[in-house]
C-alpha cells in the first residue's frame, strides 16, 4: 500500500509496525500525531507521521535518521525523549515519548499566570535547553505550543524536528560554513532576527525564542503581534519591544531585565548560553519566594444585623485597599476573596486556592457610637497566628484603626514601609465617620450593577458630601454612577454633564487620588475626548497599579475607537490585576475576533465562561454575567445553551437597555437577524445611545447589511 492510501484512510486503529494507533491527538508542521501502544514494550507513545515527500530520498532519510539518533541521546526531565524512527510501507514517522497533560497555549488560555508560576514554568525549560545545547543541539522552534505542562506541573519540551545537530557542542553559526544554511524554518512570531535574515540559529537563537515565551506569560500577548507578515517581520527586526512592565505594572523588575536581555536584537547582547539564562532564573526564583501575599477574608459580621453587611463589607474592602498601598505586599483584589464571604473555609484551603502565604481574618461589632475589630494574620501553611489585635475604640476611629492594622501587618511581615507608603496610608479619606457611613452604603449599591443601584448609590455618595463637601472618593463615586447611568440606561446630557463636574471636583480635592483619574478618564472617554481620557487612565495606572477599573476602562476606550490591538492589550492587563472577572476576557475575546485572530477568540470566550459560571454560582439572579456568557456560548456554538441564557437575562431585566443590546449581539451571532434588531431598536428606545459601539462592534457583524440596521444607524447619526 502506498502513502498516500495510507494518508487517506484513518490510522487510527492500524498499526505501524508493532505500534498500535490508539488516537489522533495533534497536527503541525511535522505531520499528523498520534498516541499509540508500543507492543513490544507495552508502553504508550507519541507517534509522529511525516507529511509526504519529507524524505524524499534515501540521502534525506539517512540524515534525519542521523538527528533522530542524536536527539534519541538527549536524557533529561524537561525534554520529551525520542524512542525510535522507522519506516511502514512508505510512511515514515518518528516515535517520541507520550506526555499527557496540556500545552502552555491552553495553560496560557486559563488565564494569566503568576510570577512564581512563569519562573516554575522558565526554570524547567532554560534547564532542558541548556541539557539540549550541551548535546549541540538546537530547538529553532520553541513556542508554547512545542511545551507541555505535566498534571504534577513538570514541563516537557516536545518536537525537536526543526532541530538539527550542530558541527560540533557549542559550535555557533558564526563558525559554520555558509553551504550549511538552512531554510527559512520556525514559527514567525518566535523567531530571532537572525533566524529573519537568513542566518543560521544558534543557542542565542533559542534564546530569543524563549524570551518571546516569557514575555507571553508575563504580558499576555507576545512583543510584537501585527497580523500582516511584511509588518511583523519588520516589527522584530527593527521595532524596539514595549517592555513588559508597561503592560503588567506588578511584574518585579528582576523578571523585566530577563526578558529585556533575552529579546536584545543582536545575539551579542542576549544570553550567550542557556545556563547564564537559567542562573538568573533561579536567581529570580529564589528572591520571588521571599514575596510576602496577604488574602483579606471578609470579616466576621458579629452585630448579626444584616443591615450592618454594607458596613462590614466595606470596612474589609478597605483593609485590602490599605494594604495594596505597600508595594512590598501582594494583595488579593475584592473579587479574588469574595466566593469565599461567610463561608467556613480554613487558612491551608484558602492558602492552596489562591496561592497565598498569609490570611488576614477577623470579626466586627458596631454598637451606637463603639466599634470592636479583631484581627489576625495566620500563615496558611502552618495555620499558626503571626500576630493578633482587638481595637474596641470609638466609632470615629475607623480610619485609625485600619491604618494600625495595615502597619502592624507590614512590621510583622519585616515590611519597611516608605515614606510615601506611610502617608497614603495614614491619610484619611474623610474627617466626618458619618459621611464614611453614606460612602459605604453607596458602595454596596454601586456594587449590584444595576440602574436602581447606581440611582440609590448616586444618592448615597451625595449624602456623604452634604456632611463632609471635600470627600473626593464620594466625588469619584458619583461621576462612576453618571457615566454608566449615561452608557447604559439614560444617555441625557444630564448624567454626562453631572459626571464632568464631579470628575472635575475629585481630581480638584485629591490630585492623588487614582480612584479620582479613572472616574475622570472614564467621563472623558464618553464625551468621546480619547486623548485626555488616556492621559487619565494612565495616571490612575501609576498611582493605582493593582486598581482593576483604569485597564478595564482604557481597555473599553479602544474598543469603543476600534483599536483592536490595544483592547486586546490592556483587557489583558485588565484579567491579570482581576483574574476571577469574567467581563474583560469576554470583550477580550470581541476585540480579538475584531482582528480575525479566532483561536485566540474562542481561548478567551472559555475563560470568560468559566469565570462567569462561577460567578452565577454566587450570584444566579446576575443578567450581565448571563448575557455575556450566552455570547461567549454562542462564539464556542453551543447555542441552545446560548439561547437559553439570553432568555434567562431577558426574563430578569429585559427593559434594561445594555441587556436589549447584548441579548441583541447574542442574537446576531445565532443567525436570528430579525430578533437582533428588534432588540436594537428597543434597546435605544430605553436609553441605550452609544453609537459608536455599534458601530464597531463585531458581533453585530451578521446583520449589518440587514435593512433596519443600516435605518437605525442612519437614524443614529443624523
Amino acid at each position: 500500500m502506498n502513502r498516500q492510501a495510507i494518508a487517506e484512510r484513518q490510522l487510527v486503529g492500524e498499526r505501524l509496525g508493532h505500534y498500535h494507533i490508539l488516537e489522533k491527538i495533534g497536527a503541525g508542521g511535522m505531520g499528523e500525531v498520534y498516541r499509540a501502544r508500543d507492543e513490544h514494550l507495552d508502553r504508550e507513545v507519541a507517534i509522529k507521521v511525516l507529511p509526504q515527500g519529507t524524505l524524499a530520498d534515501e540521502e534525506a532519510r539517512h540524515n534525519f535518521r542521523r538527528e533522530a539518533l542524536t536527539l534519541s541521546k538527549l536524557n533529561h526531565p524537561s525534554i520529551a525523549t525520542v524512542h525510535d524512527f522507522d519506516c511502514h510501507q512508505e510512511t515514515d514517522f518518528l516515535v517520541t515519548e507520550y506526555v499527557p497533560g496540556i500545552s502552555l497555549n491552553e495553560q496560557l488560555a486559563k488565564g494569566p499566570l503568576s510570577e512564581h508560576e512563569i519562573l516554575q514554568v522558565c526554570t524547567q525549560l532554560a534547564e532542558g535547553m541548556a541539557a539540549a545545547h550541551g548535546q549541540g543541539i538546537v530547538h529553532r522552534d520553541l513556542k508554547p505550543g512545542n511545551l507541555r505542562i505535566m498534571a504534577d506541573g513538570r514541563l516537557k519540551i516536545l518536537d525537536f524536528g526543526l532541530a538539527r545537530p550542530l558541527a560540533a557542542a557549542g559550535q555557533t553559526s558564526s563558525t559554520q560554513s555558509t553551504s550549511d544554511a538552512p531554510a527559512l524554518s520556525g514559527t514567525l512570531a518566535y523567531m530571532s532576527p537572525e533566524q529573519l535574515r537568513g542566518g543560521l540559529a544558534d543557542v542565542r537563537s533559542d534564546i530569543y525564542s524563549m524570551g518571546v515565551i516569557l514575555y507571553e506569560m508575563a504580558a499576555g500577548r507576545r512583543p510584537f503581534e501585527a497580523t500582516l507578515t511584511t509588518t511583523l517581520v519588520d516589527a522584530i527586526l527593527h521595532t524596539p519591544a514595549v517592555t513588559p512592565g508597561r503592560l503588567r505594572p506588578d511584574l518585579s523588575p528582576r523578571l523585566e531585565q530577563i526578558i529585556v536581555k533575552c529579546l536584545e536584537k543582536e545575539p551579542g547582547h542576549r544570553y550567550q548560553s542557556a545556563l547564564e539564562l537559567l542562573t538568573d532564573l533561579r536567581r529570580a526564583s529564589r528572591a520571588a519566594a521571599q514575596e510576602k501575599s496577604v488574602a483579606v477574608l471578609y470579616f466576621e459580621n458579629l452585630s448579626g444585623q444584616k443591615e450592618d453587611e454594607y458596613f462590614r463589607d466595606g470596612i474589609t474592602e478597605d483593609i485590602t485597599t490599605e494594604l495594596s498601598k505597600i508595594k512590598a505586599l501582594r494583595v488579593f483584589s475584592r473579587s479574588a476573596v469574595l466566593a469565599f464571604r461567610d463561608k467556613p473555609v480554613t487558612p491551608a484551603q484558602l492558602g492552596q486556592q489562591l496561592n497565598t502565604l498569609y490570611l488576614l481574618e477577623g470579626s466586627l461589632r458596631r454598637d451606637a457610637d463603639r466599634l470592636r475589630i479583631t484581627a489576625k494574620l495566620v500563615e496558611t501553611r502552618s495555620g499558626h497566628c503571626v500576630w493578633a489585635e482587638r481595637y474596641d475604640r470609638k466609632l470615629q476611629d475607623v480610619f485609625a484603626i485600619q491604618d494600625e492594622i495595615a502597619t502592624n501587618i507590614a512590621h510583622e511581615l519585616q515590611v519597611v514601609l516608605t515614606e510615601t507608603e506611610k502617608q497614603a496610608i495614614a491619610k484619611i479619606p474623610t474627617a466626618d465617620v458619618r459621611a464614611y457611613d453614606f460612602y459605604l452604603r453607596g458602595r454596596q449599591f454601586f456594587h449590584q450593577f444595576r440602574r436602581k443601584g447606581f440611582d440609590l448609590a448616586r444618592e448615597m455618595f451625595a449624602k456623604a458630601i452634604e456632611i463632609d463637601p471635600g470627600y473626593a472618593r464620594a466625588y469619584a463615586g458619583i461621576a462612576d454612577c453618571s457615566a454608566f447611568l449615561y452608557f447604559y440606561w439614560d444617555s441625557s446630557s444630564a448624567n454626562l454633564e453631572q459626571a464632568d463636574e464631579a470628575s472635575r471636583k475629585a481630581l480638584k480635592l485629591d490630585p492623588d487620588l487614582a480612584e479620582a483619574h479613572a472616574s475622570r478618564g472614564l467621563t472623558a472617554s464618553m464625551k468621546k475626548q480619547y486623548e485626555e481620557a488616556e492621559r487619565e487612565f494612565r495616571v490612575a495606572m501609576r498611582l493605582g497599579p493593582r486598581l482593576f477599573e483604569p485597564y478595564y476602562f482604557y481597555a473599553r476606550n479602544c474598543y469603543a475607537q476600534g483599536k483592536f490591538e490595544d483592547a486586546v492589550a490592556w483587557f489583558e492587563q485588565a484579567s491579570r490585576v482581576s483574574p476571577e472577572d469574567y467581563q474583560a476576557p469576554m470583550l477580550l475575546a470581541s476585540a480579538l475576533n475584531g482582528l480575525g485572530l479566532k483561536a485566540e477568540a474562542h481561548a478567551a470566550y472559555r475563560r470568560g465562561l468559566a469565570a462567569a459560571e462561577k460567578h452565577l454560582e454566587l450570584h444566579p439572579g446576575d443578567a450581565r454575567a448571563l448575557y455575556f456568557g450566552a455570547n461567549a456560548l454562542s462564539q464556542l456554538n453551543e447555542g441552545e445553551k446560548s439561547m437559553e441564557w439570553a432568555e434567562r437575562a431577558l426574563e430578569l431585566e429585559g427593559e434594561e437597555p445594555q441587556v436589549l443590546y447584548n441579548v441583541a449581539c447574542v442574537y446576531a451571532l445565532l443567525g436570528e437577524a430579525d430578533k437582533a434588531v428588534d432588540c436594537l431598536e428597543k434597546s435605544i428606545t430605553h436609553g441605550w445611545g452609544q453609537r459608536e459601539w455599534m458601530e464597531h462592534d463585531p458581533d453585530l457583524a451578521p446583520v449589518r447589511d440587514h435593512p433596519r440596521f443600516r435605518a437605525l444607524m442612519q437614524t443614529r447619526t443624523t
